[in-house]
């Protein structure tokens, strides 16, 4: 099973915050920030460890360190919310951007930008808030899984169903880990009931 489906009271706490349209950009910038933490938290559970010996103030002590290098992705311009806690919660990461511009009419996505650092043997984490067709997702994924890394997780705060099988056909082996999956497409392809344009409403923007 490659989706991965947030279960936590706070979690969900912090989503519905997010859904509700009275909440003003500032507050709903915050809140995007704290959901993405559970998120990376769930996300990197398969990330490989090496031993640490250290001292503490008492004794010796064999901790744990991260055994491989992490590059995060964010789809812009909505995934740069999520990008600051990336950096914080993974501390020493590398970082790409790749930039998507939606067709309103076709509701598909065509990349204007890309600029990736090597992700040969990387875990790479392609971060997006909406997983809504899986059209943006699915160019994000074929141009990082080019560059052979070890690992590739996809994080969105919330999906749709049908972007979830669209990803899941293309990409089996990619995990899939979001706050919810929501009911379906709109017929303008937005998902419902979600939370609206999440760049939208983050940068105060029509």
């Amino acid at each position: 099973m490659t989706l991965h489906v947030l279960g936590h009271p706070l979690a969900n706490k912090i989503l519905t915050d997010l859904r509700d349209k009275s909440t003003p950009a500032t507050r709903f910038r915050e809140l995007g920030k704290q959901l993405t933490y559970f998120l990376l938290i769930e996300a990197t559970r398969g990330l490989k460890t090496k031993l640490k010996n250290i001292e503490t103030p008492l004794a010796d002590f064999d901790g744990t360190d991260l055994g491989q290098s992490i590059v995060v992705v964010p789809i812009l311009r909505a995934g740069l919310i999520m990008l600051q806690p990336a950096i914080d919660i993974l501390q020493d990461v590398s970082i790409g951007y790749i930039g998507m511009e939606r067709d309103e009419t076709t509701a598909l996505a065509r990349t204007y930008y890309c600029k990736l650092p090597n992700l040969n043997d990387k875990f790479v984490v392609v971060i997006d808030p909406m997983l809504a067709t899986g059209h943006s997702a699915e160019l994000a994924l074929e141009t990082v899984l080019q560059q052979n890394p070890s690992d590739v997780v996809m994080v969105s705060m919330i999906a749709a169903p049908e972007g979830v099988r669209h990803l899941e056909n293309l990409f089996p082996d990619v995990p899939i880990y979001t706050a919810a999956v929501d009911e379906r497409l709109d017929e303008h392809k937005f998902i419902f009931p979600g939370l609206g344009d999440f760049g939208d409403r983050a940068y105060d923007t029509n």
